[in-house]
C-alpha cells in the first residue's frame, strides 16, 4: 500500500481532508506520551515532591510518637493521594499521544490533535519565520515553529502542541517527537525548498525558514 497515496486521495490519517493538487506528505509522527508526561508535565519532581511530603509527614509523626499502625495508615493515604494526579497526567500524556497527528507535506505543517474535540491546524510555510530544535533524551524532542510578525495564534487552542512559556506570542511546537532529528530535516528541507534557499544545519537556533534538520517519525515514501 502506498501511504502518500492513500493520504492524497482520501484526506487520511492526520488530515482533514484531500490534499491539493501536487501537494504531497513527506513525514508524519506522533509524540511520545512517556516524555511528555516526564517533561511537559514534569512527573519526576511531582513524584519527588510527594515524596517529600510523605518522608516528612512520617517522620514529624514518629518523632510525636504517634503508633506505627497509624503512620503505617497516614503514610498510605497519601501516597494514594499523591498517585491520583500522576496518573491522571500519564492518562493524559497517553491520551494526547493516541489522538495527536503531525504532518509535514511539501506546503505545510498540519497538527491535528483533541481528545475530545478533534481540530486541525494548518500552519503554512508562508506563515513560518523559522523553527527551533530542542533535544531530550533518548532521540525525542521539539521542534518549534516561529510564526511571521503579525502571525497569531491562541494558546490555549495549541497547547499543549506549543512552545513552554511564550504567552504573548504563542509558537506551535511539533512536541516530544520520536527520532526528532530525522523529522526537523525533513522539516529544514522542506522549509528550504519552498523558500528557494540552501538547506541550514543549526540544531541550537532556530534558522530562518529553514530550521534546524529535522524529524524522525514516519516518513512517507512514494
Amino acid at each position: 500500500m502506498n501511504p502518500e497515496g492513500l493520504l492524497e486521495n482520501s484526506g487520511g490519517r492526520g488530515l482533514p481532508e484531500k490534499l491539493p493538487q501536487g501537494e504531497r506528505v513527506l513525514w508524519q509522527g506522533s509524540p511520545s506520551w512517556t516524555t511528555m508526561f516526564r517533561y511537559t508535565f514534569h512527573a519526576r519532581f511531582v513524584a519527588a515532591y510527594f515524596a517529600a511530603i510523605i518522608v516528612w509527614t512520617t517522620l514529624n509523626a514518629l518523632a510525636g510518637g504517634a503508633p506505627l499502625a497509624q503512620v503505617a495508615l497516614t503514610a498510605s493515604e497519601l501516597s494514594g493521594v499523591a498517585l491520583v494526579p500522576i496518573l491522571l497526567a500519564a492518562l493524559y500524556c497517553w491520551g494526547v499521544q493516541r489522538s495527536t497527528v503531525y504532518t509535514i507535506t511539501n506546503k505545510r505543517v498540519v497538527m491535528s490533535f483533541g481528545l475530545a474535540l478533534p481540530m486541525s491546524v494548518n500552519v503554512p510555510f508562508s506563515r513560518i519565520a523559522g523553527a527551533g530544535l530542542k533535544h531530550h533524551t533518548g532521540g525525542v524532542g521539539d521542534i518549534p515553529l516561529q510564526l511571521m510578525p503579525g502571525e497569531r495564534m491562541a494558546l490555549f487552542m495549541v497547547w499543549p502542541h506549543a512552545r513552554p512559556w511564550r504567552i504573548t506570542r504563542p509558537e506551535p511546537m511539533l512536541r516530544c517527537i520520536p527520532q526528532v532529528d530525522e523529522a526537523a530535516g525533513v522539516l529544514a528541507r522542506a522549509l528550504a525548498a519552498d523558500a528557494e534557499m540552501p538547506v541550514a544545519y543549526q540544531p541550537a537556533a532556530p534558522a530562518r525558514r529553514a530550521p534546524a534538520p529535522v524529524l524522525h517519525g514516519q516518513p512517507a515514501h512514494a
